[in-house]
């Protein structure tokens, strides 16, 4: 019976600190708190209005990355998780370089070459939850040349896939 009620104690804890994320900021807080909360950015933009977005990524292993704008006062707007469907269709629009694709999804996972030397693609892949659900990698198509995305589409994370033979060595 003691044995229950502490892992009910824990189950509690758990809960009740795994409510919160970089989401629950309310807009208008200091920049000095959240990072006293979440720690330094994995990465800062300057924005053309000349205000910064910072990213608080958990690439490379992570599935998860938050951004939000700084004022010229140093308060943080709206934090969103975007690491998201909806937002990466945002590719679909206007041009793509590295610098834009890192200023909106933050550092990718990994970055690879693809294909055969006539049809040769730089991928990078963002590791995230596909609709919020499947283990997944969203894999960012540049063209070697141009560095401009030419495509985008979701792949299984190989990290997450099920070996039915791991349980025999």
């Amino acid at each position: 019976m003691r044995s229950l009620s502490t892992i009910g104690g824990l189950i509690g804890m758990v809960v009740l600190t795994g409510c919160t994320t970089m989401t629950d900021i309310a807009p208008g807080s200091s920049l000095a708190d959240v990072q006293a909360d979440y720690g330094k950015p994995s990465l800062t933009c300057e924005q053309p209005n000349g205000q910064l977005r910072l990213i608080w990524s958990q690439q490379p292993f992570g599935q998860y990355a938050w951004a939000t704008t700084v004022d010229a006062q140093g308060k943080v707007g709206t934090v969103a998780q975007i690491l998201q469907d909806q937002r990466f269709n945002q590719l679909n629009e206007g041009q793509w370089g590295p610098d834009r694709v890192t200023c909106e999804f933050g550092p990718p996972a990994n970055v690879e070459s693809v294909g055969m030397p006539s049809v040769r693609k730089t991928v990078w892949g963002y590791r995230y939850k596909q609709y919020g659900v499947w283990n997944s990698i969203m894999n960012v198509f540049f063209d070697p040349e141009t560095m401009q995305v030419t495509g985008y589409y979701p792949t299984p994370d190989p990290m997450y896939e099920y070996d039915e033979w791991s349980m025999f060595y």
